[in-house]
């Protein structure tokens, strides 16, 4: 029998029962089958943990499922584990009989596996030790070998240090000038040969010598300063320091000597070996400022002389240009060869900046000691002027730059960022724009529109506050006024000016809208304008933006051109565009305002309307055959601002013809509203008066059917409005106006024209 799962699994079954299936359910799925999120290969991983195995499950289990899953899966294993028992039950029942002499067994394997450990422990020993003596003997090589290094260093550097010392002294037993006594000695030699006219040659060859000797003494003293710098710290190296800053010094001095001989009698090989020296030491500087001492200080001095204390020793004045140009010239006669050996291709003299540190050194010094008023923005035109040079005067410099790399070289020099410091050019831009924009506001603020005199109109203009605005606007780009560095500023200046102007008559004519005046009402001039005066105001406020939009773009663009890209300029473009088109969307609004005060004016003639039901108002006044009197003067204060001299010479066609139908609108509109007012009142007057008479009929016992033929008073007041509309009409064709086309006008038509008449518009 098979055991079975609660049994203990010492008992042994008789039978083997056939392996378990499971039992399928309806839909053929097992009905122990675990669901997915399950996995049984989980608990085989050699990294399994059971807490983070559960708390895994549990954020989309709950535990009562999990618990139910794992006491499932508890049972199966269970179950898989008798089936295996019941399966191979013999060999499982004959397993404890064939385990014989296993003790024994066990020692027969265990002596061999001794025996091997023993030798493996001693052959690691052995190898542990030669291991040892080998590292000990590969750190006792290293520091032999590094001692050896700093002794040959030692012995190096003291050759080394020896070496100078003897060049040194060869060094002096060479002349340094013409003016010793060995070279008189050599003179005479040569004299007494008869060679009178190597005086020269001697004095060349003795400079190239010792040049050469100097250029080789400071490659030994590079290597010296590389083996100091190595084994500063040893006591060997400190006993001889003392000697080698004694054989430095001596270095510099004679290096001095042999370059201010070279530089006075240009003696290019001489002072290309020198400066191979100067870079051979890293002593670039001393070369820089002996360059500046000897050769471009006395240069300088004869243009902008100053004297030692930095006081002014010649003719006081502030402008560069003249200074500058003769400088330019003093340097390409005297610095050229110079400038020429440092930038000898392949040289290794790239390290020196001569440019910088030693010309343009000098001459910000010379002009800061001698001229100290060249800087100052005080006076925008001089200061200007003389930046302008500035840059000038850099730019030649650049041009012996040899490359571009050498031009980015000299412009990241201190003294080249010091020397374009010393522009102040933000604060130059505040003088001009307080300047400019002053003068502006200056003209905006009077108390009324001023127009020019006749001999200034070549500028197109009419008013003196369009005029400064051109001015100015042409102001900003000014050659004398202009700094192409800061153009935004200038482009955004030129954007305020339009804008400044804008607001100056939008403001205007808002304040005269509102009839916002004041004792100091800075729209003084807009409430006191007449029509004609903003005759004005439109034609200058056309042209200037015609003006803008034209030839002023293009002297932009012009200017710009060569120092910004396409899609720059094309901002730029847009930017000025922008100004000019606000200062064109204007001109509705002032035309707006010259229509208000017309149809104010026009409305004194229409409220004589009133008139005519006081006309026809109880009375027997007869039926009227003529228009009356008040239609000729409603739209005369137009007609006479249109045959004005101003609007005649100064206003365009197309702005005649928007202003006189907008007028024409308004008017007729008032004129519509007040008639309708005036029949509109009779008619309730006269309805009013026929149910009192009806009634009063009544009462008296009168027939009802009493007919009155005479024409009534509304029909009196309808036939005479409507003889005034057909002269209005004919006064508005003469204005170029089309009746007809005014949807007030044909209400009024409708409102007063008889009933034949009603379907067409005649007169």
């Amino acid at each position: 029998m098979g055991i079975q799962p609660d049994q203990q699994l010492s008992t042994l079954p008789q039978l083997s029962p056939p392996p378990r299936t499971a039992t399928a359910d309806l839909f053929g799925d097992p009905i122990d089958s675990h669901p997915l999120w399950f996995k049984q290969s989980s608990f085989l991983n050699p990294n399994f943990n059971s807490e983070s195995y559960i708390s895994d499950l549990r954020t989309f289990v709950p535990f009562e499922t999990l618990r139910s899953e794992l006491q499932s899966h508890l049972s199966s294993l269970k179950h898989e584990l008798v089936e295996l028992i019941n399966r191979d039950y013999a060999d499982f029942v004959n397993l404890s009989t064939k385990l014989v002499d296993v003790d024994a067994a066990v020692l027969r394997m265990r002596a061999p596996l001794v025996e091997i450990r023993e030798k493996i422990l001693g052959f690691r020993g052995a190898v542990e030790g030669s291991l040892v003596s080998l590292q000990g003997g590969l750190k006792q090589r290293a520091e032999a070998s590094a001692a050896r290094e700093i002794l040959e260093l030692l012995i190096d550097t003291s050759h080394v240090v020896s070496k100078v010392e003897k060049l040194i002294k060869e060094l002096h037993s060479v002349p340094i000038d013409n003016s010793n006594a060995d070279l008189q000695t050599a003179e005479k030699r040569y004299l007494s040969n008869g060679v009178s006219t190597q005086h020269t040659e001697i004095g060349v060859n003795l400079r190239e010598t010792q040049s050469m000797l100097l250029e080789r003494i400071s490659s030994e003293m590079n290597r010296l300063k590389f083996y100091f710098a190595h084994a500063k710290n040893l006591p060997f190296i400190e006993n001889m320091e003392k000697r080698i800053q004694n054989a430095s010094s001596l270095l510099d001095t004679s290096l001095g000597h042999c370059f201010i001989d070279g530089l006075i009698h240009k003696d290019e090989n001489a002072v290309y070996n020198c400066l191979c020296a100067y870079a051979a030491v890293d002593n670039t500087r001393n070369a820089e400022d002996i360059f500046r001492s000897t050769v471009v200080a006395p240069l300088v001095q004869k243009v902008i002389p100053y004297n030692s204390s930095g006081a002014v020793s010649g003719p006081i004045g502030d402008e560069l240009e003249e200074d500058f140009k003769q400088i330019k010239h003093l340097i390409a006669e005297n610095c050229t060869f110079l400038l020429e050996i440092s930038s000898t291709e392949n040289s290794g003299l790239h390290v020196f900046s001569f440019l910088a540190n030693s010309i343009l050194k000098e001459v910000l010094w010379a002009i800061q000691q001698g001229k100290p008023g060249a800087f100052s923005p005080g006076r925008p035109t001089e200061f200007l002027k003389n930046y302008k040079s500035s840059l000038a005067f850099l730019a030649d410099l650049e041009g012996y730059c040899p490359s571009r790399s050498a031009v980015a070289k000299f412009r990241a020099e201190s003294v080249y960022v010091d020397f374009i410091k010393m522009w102040n050019i933000g604060v130059y831009f505040s003088l001009r724009f307080q300047e400019i924009a002053g003068s502006l506001d200056s003209a905006l603020v009077g108390s009324g529109l001023t127009p020019i005199q006749k001999s200034d109109f070549e500028h197109g203009m009419t008013l003196k506050q369009s005029v400064t605005l051109l001015e100015c606007l042409r102001s900003c780009w000014r050659e004398d006024v202009l700094v192409i560095s800061i153009s935004d500023k200038f482009l955004r200046l030129t954007l305020q000016l339009v804008s400044r102007y804008a607001n100056w008559v939008s403001a205007g004519l808002s304040a005269r809208k509102t009839r916002n005046s004041g004792s100091n009402s800075p729209f003084e001039w807009a409430l006191a304008a007449a029509p004609d005066d903003f005759v004005y105001i439109i034609h200058d406020l056309d042209h200037l933006a015609a003006e803008i939009r034209g030839s002023y773009i293009e002297e932009v663009f012009e200017i710009l051109n060569s120092c910004c890209t396409e899609e720059l300029l094309d901002h730029v473009k847009h930017s000025i565009l922008q100004g000019g088109k606000s200062l064109k969307d204007l001109i509705p609004s002032v035309i707006d305002s010259i229509i208000e005060t017309l149809v104010e004016k026009s409305n004194e003639e229409l409220k004589q309307l009133l008139g005519v039901f006081a006309t026809y108002r109880m009375t027997k006044k007869p039926p009227p055959v003529r228009h009356s009197h008040y239609v000729s003067g409603v739209l005369r204060p137009l007609k006479v601002f249109l045959d004005g001299e101003r609007a005649a010479k100064y206003l365009t066609a197309d702005t005649k013809e928007k202003l006189t139908q907008g007028a024409a609108l308004k008017i007729t509109g008032r004129y519509n509203e007040l008639a309708a007012g005036i029949v509109n009142t009779a008619r309730k007057t006269e309805t009013s008066l026929q149910r009192i008479r009806m009634g009063a009929q009544r009462r008296a016992g009168a027939t009802s059917d009493v007919s009155d033929h005479n024409v009534s008073e509304i029909d009196r007041i309808c036939m005479q409005l409507f003889l005034d509309i057909q002269e209005y009409g004919r006064n508005l064709a003469v204005l170029g106006v089309e009746a007809d086309k005014i949807p007030a006008y044909r209400s009024l038509w409708q409102l007063v024209a008889p009933q034949d008449k009603q379907a067409e518009i005649s007169f």
